[in-house]
C-alpha cells in the first residue's frame, strides 16, 4: 500500500478526474499529467472544468464548505448541467497520485437536492490505494436517521476526516489566478478579499512575505520581466506614508539614474505576467490558470510554457491553464497528453487528450506543428458568420 505521507519530491497532484452532470459536461473521464493545457471554443467549459479543482478548494478551505461553495456558484441548480435527464444527480471523482504511484487517494462525491433541506451529499467516498476509508451514507447509520448530517461533507470536518486530512490539505492549498490588473492598481475595490484570485490584494501579498522570500522572487521575476521589457533594470517593492505597498520599477532612461514607475504607470501585460510569475512562484499546491497570454505579445507567450517547465522542476508543482493561444502551444516540449480538448457535443461538452484523435499524431509526423494541428478542433463551426454583423442594418 502506497505511504499516506509524500516526500517534496513525492508531492500529490491531480491524476483523474470523472465528472457526471457538472456545468457543460454530461459525462467525463480524463486523466491530467503534471501540467495540462485546456484548449477550446468559447463557451466549451474551460473555466467550469477548471472550476471544479476550486469548488473542492471552497469545500475544504476554513470558512467555507459545501453549503458556502454551493451558494458562491448560485445554488445546485446552477451547476447541474443542462444535458442531465434521467439521474440528476451531480457527481465529482478525483484521484490523486504522485510520480511514483498515480492512484494513492480517491475522493467521491455526489450531490442532490432536497426540496426542504437543499443540496444534500447523496454519497461521499474516499479511498487509500484499494482501502476503503469512507463511504457514506450507509444503511442504518446517523447519516439515514438525522438527514440534516448531509448538508455537510466529511472532508471539511476536522472530527471526521482525521484519516483523509491530506486530502483535505491539498484541496486547500488549490491556487487560482486570473489576474485584472486594475485591481492592482485599485487595491480598494478589494478590500477584505484575501488571497483575491483577480489580484485585489496582489501588492500586500508580496509585501507581508518575508523579506528574504519576497527579494529573491522579484529578483527572478525581473529577470523573466526583461525578456519582455529589456529596459527594466530593477524591481522592488515598499510602503507609502499611509502604509500602502507599492510595486517600483526602474527604468533604463537617458537620465544616468534612470527612470521609476509604480504599478500605476505599467501596462496590464507587464502586470498579468507579475502576478503569473509570482503565482508560479509560490510552492502552494495546484495552480490554476486562465489564458495567461493576455494583453503579452505573442512572442513572450511563447516562453510561458518553458517557464512553467523549469519552474516544476524545483517546485514539483502541477499547473493547469486554459488558452486559446496557438503561440502558447508552440513549444516542442508539449506532450500530446498534456494537451486536452474540450469538443462542444449535443450532451455537454467531451473532453479528450490530444493524442486521442488519430489525425492529430499524424500531423505532427508529417511536420505540422502542434498548434497548427489542435486549433482546426477549437473553431467555432459558423465563425465567419460574424462578417455579416451589420448587414442590412
Amino acid at each position: 500500500m502506497a505511504s499516506r505521507t509524500t516526500t517534496a519530491r513525492e508531492s500529490l497532484r491531480f491524476t483523474n478526474v470523472h465528472l457526471e452532470n457538472w456545468r457543460n459536461f454530461r459525462e467525463v473521464d480524463v486523466d491530467l499529467e503534471f501540467r495540462a493545457f485546456l484548449v477550446g471554443p468559447n463557451a466549451s467549459g474551460k473555466s467550469n472544468f477548471l472550476d471544479v479543482f476550486r469548488f473542492l478548494q471552497d469545500i475544504s478551505s476554513v470558512g467555507g464548505g459545501l453549503q458556502e461553495a454551493i451558494r458562491k456558484r448560485g445554488g445546485l441548480s446552477s451547476i447541474r448541467s443542462l444535458a442531465a435527464r434521467a439521474n440528476p444527480d451531480v457527481v465529482i471523482r478525483v484521484s490523486l497520485g504522485t510520480p511514483s504511484c498515480s492512484d494513492v487517494w480517491t475522493y467521491e462525491l455526489g450531490l442532490t437536492h432536497d426540496k426542504k433541506r437543499g443540496t444534500l451529499v447523496q454519497k461521499e467516498r474516499v479511498t487509500e490505494s484499494d482501502k476503503e476509508l469512507l463511504v457514506r451514507p450507509r444503511r442504518g447509520d446517523n447519516d439515514e436517521r438525522d438527514p440534516e448530517r448531509r448538508t455537510q461533507t466529511y472532508l471539511e470536518q476536522v472530527n471526521a476526516n482525521k484519516e483523509f486530512r491530506p486530502i483535505a490539505d491539498f484541496f486547500a492549498s488549490v491556487r487560482y489566478m486570473h489576474i485584472v490588473p486594475q485591481l492592482i492598481r485599485e487595491p480598494e475595490r478589494s478590500v477584505g478579499h484575501l488571497n483575491d484570485p483577480y489580484g485585489g490584494d496582489f501588492l500586500e501579498q508580496i509585501a507581508i512575505s518575508p523579506d528574504r522570500t519576497r527579494q529573491a522572487r522579484l529578483g527572478r521575476i525581473l529577470k523573466a520581466l526583461q525578456v519582455a521589457v529589456p529596459q527594466f533594470q530593477q524591481l522592488t517593492l515598499e510602503r507609502d506614508q499611509a502604509g500602502r505597498p507599492h510595486l517600483l520599477v526602474k527604468y533604463e532612461h537617458w537620465r544616468p539614474q534612470g527612470a521609476w514607475q509604480t504599478e500605476q504607470r505599467l501596462s496590464d501585460g507587464t502586470l498579468r505576467l507579475m502576478g503569473l510569475l509570482w503565482a508560479s512562484l509560490d510552492r502552494a499546491g495546484p495552480l490554476l490558470l486562465e489564458e495567461p497570454e493576455l494583453s503579452l505579445h505573442p512572442e513572450v507567450v511563447r516562453y510561458i510554457p518553458p517557464m512553467f517547465a523549469r519552474i516544476q522542476r524545483t517546485s514539483n508543482r502541477q499547473i493547469l491553464v486554459s488558452t486559446h493561444s496557438p503561440e502558447l502551444l508552440q513549444d516542442r516540449g508539449i506532450g500530446l497528453d498534456e494537451v486536452l480538448l474540450l469538443i462542444p457535443q449535443r450532451e455537454g461538452t467531451a473532453v479528450r487528450p490530444a493524442n486521442s484523435f488519430r489525425e492529430i499524431p499524424i500531423l505532427l509526423k508529417n511536420g505540422v506543428e502542434l498548434a497548427e494541428a489542435i486549433m482546426p478542433y477549437t473553431r467555432p463551426e459558423h465563425a465567419d458568420q460574424l462578417t455579416l454583423f451589420g448587414a442590412g442594418a
